[in-house]
């Protein structure tokens, strides 16, 4: 294959640019990153949107004390392929594609070989990470990127790339405890406790699995987006002690996206007697688990990490069968700051994802 403008001769570095914090402000500005050369089954990406996850806020002001600067955040990223190893089967240059959270592990662990990447004891994270290489990984905030094969999932064409980007963690953040715990099933109740990035979506899989779907939140206000627009079959206040009583012991399942600091036995009592919840949020402070709460009911609290390789592209499939995308604010890259700032304030319904494809160079030669 003839090298691409994206491309480098063989052994050389590829130029990029993206945006980078370089301290705990978290102010992001261009910076010129050199991407590997395309290996032989790597696969080279210009990246054309970029979601933004509230771990990216996280990350760029260091909240998890482990940061490492300069930090070029961004793992929802979708774009097109631009050049293949000569070992890739699976892709070809003009495929439309993603990459999520991870971008590598050891490919041999028993978590690996049984598809669940995700749980490697050595993977690496698409950014704030460090490969194989010894190289710090850089996120979706850039120019283009280059990724191993196992790593980068097929778009398909039903699938719009700037409102299925964030699916690529927000996505299958939600997804993958659903399946995993048999929240999946047509007839079953699942409660979404918090209407956010994570929250929206959940109720768009909950739907497209048949399932009747309840919010809970605290927000009074999310009542209508809930029920008229995302079609949610109910909504309940968790501040109204008489809304909390009559959903008492109705729900097979709650999908907690919160990361508030929360008591779960409130919650946990929405659960029938084997009734699951599954954390996908993270609070920073330890949970306040009253033992009777889950002794009682033989109810189940679990948490849920993303999901591997092989669950990322059916949820991609069955998110374009369905119809289900993220509800995205696209922003262009000189407005990343102050996204940031509107996303610590959750002024955002639900999503930004930045338009890297149309902005980026033009916001990093100012």
């Amino acid at each position: 294959m003839a090298p691409t403008a994206a491309s480098a001769a063989a052994g050389e570095e590829q130029q990029a640019v993206g945006l980078a914090a370089r301290d705990s402000s978290g102010h992001l500005s261009p910076f010129a990153i050199s991407r590997r050369s395309t290996g032989d089954d790597d696969v080279a990406i210009k990246i054309l949107f970029c979601g933004i996850c509230h771990s990216d806020l996280h990350c760029i002001k260091n909240e998890w004390k482990h940061s490492i600067y300069p930090l070029v955040p961004g793992h929802e990223i979708a774009g097109v392929v631009t050049e293949v190893g000569k070992n890739v089967t699976r892709f070809k240059a003009g495929d439309r594609v993603g990459v999520g959270c991870m971008v590598n592990s050891c490919r041999s662990c028993e978590s690996c070989n049984n598809g669940l990447e995700n749980h490697c004891p050595e993977v690496v994270f698409t950014y704030n990470s460090v490969d194989k290489d010894g190289a710090v990984t850089y996120g979706g905030y850039s120019s283009m990127v280059v990724v191993h094969e196992r790593f980068v999932v097929m778009f398909p064409e039903a699938m719009p790339l700037d409102a299925g980007a964030p699916l690529l963690c927000a996505g299958i953040t939600v997804y993958t405890p659903m399946k995993y715990h048999g929240l999946n099933a047509p007839g079953k109740h699942v409660g979404v406790l918090g209407l956010g990035g994570l929250g929206h979506v959940a109720v768009k899989f909950a739907r497209a699995f048949g399932m009747k779907v309840t919010v809970i939140s605290s927000s009074p206000g999310k009542k209508r987006e809930a029920l008229e627009r995302l079609g949610a079959d109910a909504f309940v206040v968790s501040s109204s002690a008489e809304e909390m009583e009559a959903a008492r012991s109705t729900m097979d399942g709650v999908i907690n996206t919160v990361s508030a600091n929360t008591p779960m036995a409130p919650y946990l009592a929405l659960l029938k007697p084997n009734g699951k919840m599954i954390l996908v949020g993270l609070p920073e402070n330890p949970l306040e688990v009253p033992p009777f709460s889950l002794v009682q009911g033989n109810r189940t609290l679990a948490g849920s990490n993303i999901g591997g390789m092989a669950d990322t592209q059916e949820m991609i499939e069955l998110a374009a069968k369905h119809g289900v995308t993220a509800d995205i604010e696209v922003i262009g890259a000189d407005y990343v700051n102050t996204a940031m700032e509107r996303l610590a304030k959750a002024d955002v319904r639900y999503r930004f994802v930045i338009d890297v494809g149309n902005t980026l160079h033009a916001a990093a030669a100012e």
